[in-house]
């Protein structure tokens, strides 16, 4: 089983215990199965860092999980806060492999990356806030659902529904 992760970059503090406990709850039903599992993660800060990090913490207890990093570029990092590379190059040391689409940054390369991620997988855990009409995280959960790869959106378990229909983020 291939399960790629898409979701956004910024991701506030206050979300991100809330997203790390939904992405540990939708993965634990995938490694109860017994088989094994390639997980693949676009290496970007947000999201795929919060994906790649729960990962490796459920290799320990799982040791069929694998972890790819899917990178855009060796220079992904380009412009990045210290504490940012640092945290990226400790996920890049531990990944069971590192793919890159391409060697340099070019207009393109991030998508690229993301079909790639939709094309080697067979389903996607993303987080993709209501409401979204664009950019990379639309972009992949798009092409998951134009090949027919199931997506799991974690925002959708984020989201309480208030009485008059609208929606209010659990903080």
């Amino acid at each position: 089983m291939r399960c790629c992760f898409t979701g956004h970059r910024v991701i506030s503090t206050a979300e991100r215990d809330k997203v790390q406990a939904a992405l540990t709850e939708a993965l634990e039903p995938l490694l109860d199965g017994g088989e094994d599992c390639r997980f693949l993660a676009g290496g970007a800060m947000g999201f795929d860092t919060i994906a790649a990090e729960t990962v490796l913490v459920l290799r320990e207890r799982y040791p069929r999980v694998q972890l790819t990093l899917v990178l855009p570029c060796v220079n992904q990092t380009l412009g990045w806060p210290p504490w940012a590379i640092e945290r990226y190059e400790r996920i890049r040391a531990q990944a069971d492999e590192v793919i890159y689409t391409s060697k340099e940054y070019y207009d393109g390369c991030m998508l690229r990356r993301d079909r790639y991620l939709a094309e080697n997988s067979d389903i996607c855990i993303a987080y993709l806030r209501p409401r979204i009409a664009r950019g990379g995280t639309r972009y992949t959960v798009d092409c998951c659902l134009n090949q027919g790869i199931p997506v799991i959106n974690l925002a959708q378990r984020l989201i309480m529904v208030s009485d008059d229909g609208g929606e209010n983020w659990i903080p």
